[in-house]
This record gives structure tokens, C-alpha cells and sequence, in this order.
């Protein structure tokens, strides 16, 4: 490592073997040295989760001039406060990259984004932190149409910075053309049909979770979800502060008299 470059952690939550992160290591070595610590296994939908119970092991896969890579037996979230707690040995951390998560983190997802746990985790340590979805769930995806995206992104925010508390959720459309990046709200909306209830052949019950995420106003042309389906990558301001200040007043209105 040369620690007169710029130092980038790069994690997931697909597995340090998906064909998203080893195009946003491809990309992100160009602006850096990079520290890869991603998890071992599939990890979609474990959100912020932590392992509290059990020990930790980080398995060095890669190591070269500009990079080294772990693979974690653990949660995104995992990954990313190992990586920035104690694999990058104490060096200056300037940027934290997640993804390139195969399918979208758009709507409600963020929620349950493992993507997005590792972006949490960059800016509750005060590094300026991008995460990429691409609009394709296949383990073969190819990647080539979000790396000028990711470029694009990436310097920005290298040169300038983002506001303090707040992380990028960049989602990029499956398409042949790109009309554009928009800044846009989340989706508000729901799951509906979310379980398959099934019998298995010893006679009990199982589910399997599904679901389609229906909008509460396909037309409302603020949202994400509206400016993906017109080829446009959409760009979420998001911070971890869930505080509704504007309800703030309200509920103290409602609990007097205690």
C-alpha cells in the first residue's frame, strides 16, 4: 500500500466473489489504494445486522500492489466495522464504496439493504460513503454500463465531499442508454403477495418470502422508482437519523399530562 494515495473500503453484500464488487474494485483502484472486506457468503437483506455472539474470522484472499481483499464470516455490516476498526490497520479510511449490488436498492429497500448497511457503517465513522445498485439479479450480470457512472460519481465526491451524516444511494437502470443521473426521493410504497405458502411431503408448512413492491404514486415524478423506469440513475441523499422532527411537537402535544 502507498500511503501517499487515497484509501478506499470496498465492501458488499452479495459475496466477495460477485461480479458487482470485482467491477467497483476495478473502478475504485483507480482513484486509490483499496481494502476489500466483504462477506464470505450471500448476505442480501441483512440490513444493519450485526454478529454480537459469535467470533469473527477474516480470510485474506488477495493481496498486490493497491489492494488487498478479505472475505468475512459475517453480516455487510460486519465487514464494514471489521475492515474500518482493524484491517486497514489504523490508516486513514477517505472513502467507503458498497455494491455493485446485483438488483436495485430503490423504494422501501433501503430498509433491508445489506448494501446499504455498509454505507451506514461509513458514515456513523465520518467517511464520505457511495453505494451502487444495478438493475440486473443475475450472478452474470455485466457491469460495463455503471462504470462511467461509478467514475463519474466517484470523483465527485473524492473532490468535493458530501454533507456531514449523509451517504449516497445510487441506483443505475439496466439499459442501453442512459438519459441521465436524477437526485430523487425514495419510492413510498408496500409488498404485496409477499408469501408462497407451501406443504412439504412430511406434511408441514413452509414459506418461502416473495412479494412485489407496489408505489403509492407510480406518477410522482420525485421518486426513484419513476426515474428508473425512464433510463435515468437515480441518486438518494439518505442519513441514518430516522428522528421525525416535524412530529416532534405533536407527540409531546399527545403525551402531556404524564
Amino acid at each position: 500500500m502507498n500511503n501517499s494515495r487515497p484509501l478506499i473500503f470496498v465492501s458488499n453484500d452479495d459475496g466477495y466473489n460477485a461480479e458487482g464488487i470485482k467491477t467497483l474494485i476495478k473502478v475504485a483502484m483507480d482513484y486509490g489504494d483499496v481494502i476489500v472486506a466483504a462477506p464470505l457468503n450471500h448476505q442480501s437483506g441483512k440490513a444493519s445486522s450485526i454478529t454480537t455472539l459469535d467470533p469473527m474470522r477474516a480470510i485474506k484472499k488477495e493481496e498486490r500492489e493497491g489492494l488487498t481483499c478479505y472475505a468475512v464470516m459475517g453480516t455487510p455490516a460486519d465487514c464494514a466495522k471489521l475492515g474500518l476498526g482493524v484491517l486497514t490497520g489504523g490508516r486513514k479510511v477517505d472513502l467507503v464504496l458498497s455494491g455493485i449490488n446485483h438488483g436495485l436498492n430503490h423504494g422501501n429497500s433501503v430498509l433491508y439493504s445489506g448494501t446499504m448497511g455498509v454505507v451506514f457503517e461509513g458514515i456513523m465513522a465520518g467517511i464520505p460513503s457511495v453505494a451502487f445498485s444495478f438493475d440486473n439479479f443475475s450472478p452474470d450480470a455485466t457491469f460495463d454500463t455503471c462504470v462511467p457512472v461509478m467514475r463519474h460519481v466517484i470523483a465527485k465526491v473524492m473532490t468535493q465531499g458530501l454533507p456531514q451524516g449523509v451517504c449516497l444511494n445510487v441506483n443505475i437502470p439496466n439499459c442501453e442508454r442512459i438519459e441521465g443521473i436524477k437526485t430523487a426521493i425514495i419510492a413510498p410504497g408496500a409488498w404485496t403477495n409477499t408469501w408462497d405458502h407451501r406443504t412439504a411431503p412430511h406434511g408441514f408448512d413452509y414459506y418461502w418470502m416473495l412479494g412485489e413492491y407496489v408505489e403509492k404514486d407510480p406518477d410522482d415524478s420525485r421518486t426513484d422508482a419513476y426515474w428508473l423506469r425512464r433510463n435515468y440513475v437515480t441518486v438518494t441523499p439518505v442519513h441514518i437519523d430516522q428522528t421525525d422532527y416535524e412530529a416532534m411537537s405533536k407527540v409531546d402535544e399527545l403525551l402531556k399530562g404524564f
